[in-house]
Formats: structure tokens, sequence, C-alpha cells
């Protein structure tokens, strides 16, 4: 309630200053509304009274939405050109502080150093709906970054303001269940990234048995928008395939005697929100929710696909010994999977070369090559164990040769495994995932070729 009287307010204020402004609506061509936008954004920063500057904000915000996809292009370059820092300002702070290095000096050159598009942005914010329509805007820089240095500079800006507004003192989680509104539900059906929900049974099916949870966080400003969900598997057993899980037929079991919560799909809603970090914060409170209500719960692991495994293969085949790039070969027809025998004989060379992607493939800042290893890893979690087969849909055939994985959130271990990482970049693996290297001793045995990632 509290939220929407704010809401309200705004906007109500909004419109008392488009009544004082006595504006009319931006010009109706394409060209010169762009145009029109850019000198809306300087009226934003010129210093107007509250409810002017709400309802300028506001209307700059609506010019913005109306662009087509060539005009935003050239609104993020002017942003990139015309709004960094004010130039005679950080010349003379950098002046005024090498002549008297002191704490005012020091302050007055932070922030004559500010672009001027964060200010921009931060006024942006204050308009009803503002923080919506900036996680909008910045989907679309997102689109339009690429190779583009002026425009990662903008991006910077926007990463920085909104890791500050959406940091987790403001997140609020809440369980989605088949009492959750309609509207919220129906953005869980949509937004779902790893295992697709195909119809409302298949969402009442994972979010209403007993034995199923699902947990969003929400941020006040984005009230019925989640902005990252998890679902949970209440087991007996640590699960080594998706299928049994969100089979329709399944036995429900009963939570009381569940002994693992499986964290079986995490996905990110918000793309404008990609690079601000939600989902170490999300496990860790679902783990305490869990342990709150169902406190004879021992282990609480994921079912993670392995997405960049195949594109991993294809990259090293110079490095591959032969009987290794013969299974690569194999691998890369999913039709493999289906042949009588085949995926038995295939099982010890995959599960191999899956320990040596965990263990020893790594990116150029020498952290695992797969995203999704990075993300539990960094988290505190352990590389627990990789299950052959363990997704046979298409998608995870052709990304990650059928393969899941079971990261485990050891509560007693979570800190030490992510110091490790953090400081060592050290891989916590259980000692099954390092026997499936193959020799069993831990150690790589790739043939290392010039300018291979390992």
């Amino acid at each position: 309630m509290n939220t929407a009287f704010f809401s309200d307010l705004l906007a109500s204020i909004s419109e008392k200053g488009r009544s004082l402004l006595g504006r009319k609506e931006l010009d109706v061509d394409p060209t010169r509304r762009a145009a029109g936008v850019i000198d809306l954004c300087e009226a934003v920063l010129s210093g107007r009274g509250e409810a002017s500057g709400v309802a300028l904000a506001r209307e700059a915000l609506d010019g913005y939405a109306r662009l087509d996809a060539s005009a935003r292009l050239t609104f993020f370059e002017t942003l990139a050109e015309r709004f960094g820092p004010d130039p005679e300002r950080l010349t003379q702070a950098i002046e005024d502080w090498r002549m008297d290095p002191c704490g005012r000096t020091g302050t007055e050159l932070h922030f004559a150093a500010e672009p001027r598009r964060q200010e921009l942005f931060r006024r942006f914010n204050r308009a009803p709906g503002g923080t919506a329509s900036l996680v909008h805007m910045r989907q679309d820089l997102l689109d339009f970054k690429s190779g583009r240095e002026d425009l990662a500079t903008v991006d910077l800006d926007f990463s920085h303001l909104l890791a500050s507004w959406f940091n987790r003192g403001f997140l609020v989680l809440r369980r989605i269940d088949w009492s959750t509104s309609a509207s919220v539900l129906e953005k869980i059906i949509r937004y779902e990234a790893v295992h697709a929900i195909r119809d409302w049974d298949d969402l009442r099916s994972r979010i209403d048995p007993a034995d199923r949870r699902c947990y969003a966080f929400f941020h006040p400003a984005l009230i019925d928008d989640p902005l990252i969900f998890v679902e949970v598997a209440l087991t007996e057993q640590i699960p080594g395939a998706i299928a049994p899980l969100l089979s329709a037929s399944r036995q429900i079991a009963d939570p009381a005697k569940a002994r693992t919560a499986v964290f079986y799909s995490i996905s990110n809603c918000q793309r404008g929100l990609d690079g601000i970090s939600f989902g170490n914060f999300l496990i860790k409170q679902v783990v305490e929710e869990l342990r709150r209500e169902l406190p004879r719960l021992e282990n609480f692991v994921t079912l993670s696909p392995v997405p960049g495994f195949m594109k991993w293969l294809a990259s090293e085949a110079p490095t591959l010994a032969e009987e290794d790039r013969e299974i690569a070969s194999a691998l890369a027809d999913p039709v493999w999977a289906g042949e009588a025998g085949r995926p038995e004989s295939l099982r010890k060379g995959v599960e191999n070369l899956a320990a040596e992607y965990f263990l020893h493939a790594k990116a150029a800042n020498g952290r695992p090559r797969d995203p999704v290893a990075r993300f539990h890893l960094g988290n505190g979690a352990r590389l627990e164990r990789i299950n052959f087969m363990g997704d046979l849909s298409q998608k995870a055939l052709r990304d990650g040769a059928g393969l899941m994985v079971n990261y485990q959130y050891d509560l007693d271990d979570i800190e030490a495994n992510h110091e490790a990482y953090a400081n060592k970049k050290e891989v916590a693996a259980s000692s099954a995932v390092r026997r499936m290297l193959r020799g069993g001793n831990g150690r790589s045995r790739l043939q290392v070729a010039p300018g291979s990632s390992n």
C-alpha cells in the first residue's frame, strides 16, 4: 500500500508539473522527435522545481519510448558524446587537487569527474515508473553496445547506478504459489529460461504440490515484476536427471521425509539488469527459508545444465587425443543418445572430458569456462557430481551433450570455497568428480596446443 501511495503521489506531482510547464507533445516526426528528447534531457538537468522536474523527466522517458531503433541509437551516442563530465570543471578540479591535495579538493574532483548522464539517470528515476523505464532503456543499450567503446562507457554508468538501486537491501523475497496473482504467474511462465513451462498445468505442477517451492526477488519500484526466481524440488536423494523431476506422472513426495532441496531452475527476468547479481543472495536466503520450514533437510544442491561443454569441445578439437576427438565427433550429432548401446559405449570418455572441462578449462581471466559453474562456484558451492545423460532434450544434447551437474551448497564450507575461488581461482570439487579425470590423478591429460585456453 505504501509503495502504491508513493507511486500515485509521484504521478500526481508529474501531472501538476506538466500543467505548470504548459508543454505540448513531442513532434511526430521521428528525426525531430529524437532531437526533442535530447533537448528535454538538457532541460531535466537544468535544475527546475520538483514538480516541473519530475514532469520533464517523465516526458523525456515517454519521448524515448516512442523513438525507433535508429533514433534510440542516436540518443545513446549523444549521451556518450555530450553528457560526459564537464571538461572545464574537471580540468579545474584536477589543478586544484594538484595544488592542494586535501579532502575538500578531493571531494570536488570526485564530483567533477562524474558524467552528467549519471545525474540525468538519477532524475529520470524520480519520475513515475522511472525505474522500470530505465531498466528497459538499458536493455536497448545492451543490444547496441557490442564493439562500441563509447556505448560501453554509457553502460558503465547505467551499471553503477542500477547496482545501487537494486542492492540486496531493497529486494523482497516472496514465495510463488498457486494463490499468487495471475499477472505474476504469467511472467513466471514467460521468463523461465532453463526448462520451458508448457502451459498453466505445467506451471501448477511446479509450484502447487507439497514437494515443490518457488521463490522470487521483487523490488519496490517493480511491484509485480520479478527480478529473478528459483524453482525447488524436495526429494529424498540427490537427483541426476531432470525428466523424473518434471514428469507429470511423478509421485508427490512427503516434504517431512525430504532430505534434499534441489534448485533445478534459476531464471533472471530483467535483461536490462544483466550483470547486477541477485542469484547468490537468492539461493542463500532460500536455503535459510527452507531450513526454518523443514529443519530435517540435509542437502542443498542444484541440478544444473552445462551450456558451454559442446562449444568447448569444438574449440579444443586440435588439443584432444585421437580417441577424444572421436568422442567429440560422435557427440556432435545428437542422435547418438537414442542409438542402442551407443550411450554406454561413450559414457566413460564423456565423463573424462567433462571432468577436464570443469577442472581445467579456463577462460581468459583464469575462471572456469562454463558460465553456470562460475556462478555457483563463485557463490561457494562445490562441484559434487557430473550426471551423464541427465537431460535428453535437444537443447541440452546440442549444448552440453546431455550432461547435468549437481553443485552442493554445504553451509559449513560456503565461505571457505568462495574465498578459495575468489582469491586463488580454485575449483571446489568432490573426490568423485576428480576421479573422473582419465587416470584419476586430478591432472589434465589434454594435449595443450599453442593458443589453447587451458
